[in-house]
């Protein structure tokens, strides 16, 4: 069930359970916005969205007032949102590296990257298309930290810049590092990315005017995995600049 992480006057934020909609999809399940009246006690505004899958901090507005100026905050790239994912693989870093590849509509519902794989380049920053394979995609930047390496999957913070639909989902897949569980962009059958959900939570939002708000990470053993192999601390994980 969802739970309230902080409330005040035109602003509650919203602990934002996994594998539950925000909105009535065709599934035809309970989503999370007709829980939110029943829960807040007054109509909710929406903001922003998370995917079906993802867990973590979601901001609703209370007033129309509000919900404009955190909807413009979100445009203006304001708000730095922090999300933490576990991938198949070992992708070890040093510092943060940037994903920068632009996206666009594919098919079936589904987002790629606007070029082909092969244009990919590993750069001493990160990853970007080839010179003069740009696309006529939407720009899309990634910043992304390495935490711990379990078990040959990956922890990882990452900051998005931009805020494309699927965007996390699609830059790791395309880099060849896809989320646990994501059976949209990564290989269902694939023994290494077994998971029994989509392993990203959205763990920090820093937003101007109203401050930062942080949701505990669920799920802790499939995160970080034996206590053995965690990050020193939580504090490491929720802290890490990108």
């Amino acid at each position: 069930m969802p739970s309230i992480l902080h409330r005040e006057p035109g602003l509650a934020v919203i602990d934002k359970p996994a594998n539950v909609s925000l909105l009535a999809d065709r599934s035809g399940e309970a989503c999370l916005w007709e829980q939110l009246p029943e829960l807040l006690g007054t109509r909710p505004y929406q903001v922003h969205r998370l995917d079906k899958g993802t867990s973590g901090v979601l901001l609703v507005a209370l007033t129309v007032d509000v919900q404009k100026r955190l909807t413009l905050a979100f445009q203006q790239r304001q708000v730095r949102k922090f999300y933490l994912a576990r991938v198949t693989g070992s992708l070890q870093t040093t510092g943060s590296l940037r994903i920068d590849l632009p996206l666009r509509k594919g098919r079936k519902s589904r987002y790629r990257v606007a070029g082909q794989r092969a244009d990919i380049a590993r750069e001493a920053q990160g990853w970007a298309l080839t010179t003069g394979a740009v696309g006529d995609g939407h720009p899309s930047r990634t910043r992304l930290r390495a935490l711990s390496v379990i078990n040959g999957s990956t922890l990882l913070l990452l900051s998005p810049t931009t805020g494309r639909t699927h965007q996390l989902r699609v830059h790791l897949s395309w880099i060849g590092h896809p989320i646990l569980g994501d059976h949209l962009y990564g290989r269902p059958n694939a023994r290494e990315q077994q998971a029994p959900r989509l392993l990203l939570h959205c763990h920090r939002l820093v937003v101007p005017g109203f401050g930062t708000f942080t949701a505990s990470v669920p799920d802790d053993d499939l995160f970080f995995g034996p206590a053995h192999s965690r990050p020193r601390s939580r504090r490491d994980a929720g802290s890490a600049q990108t």
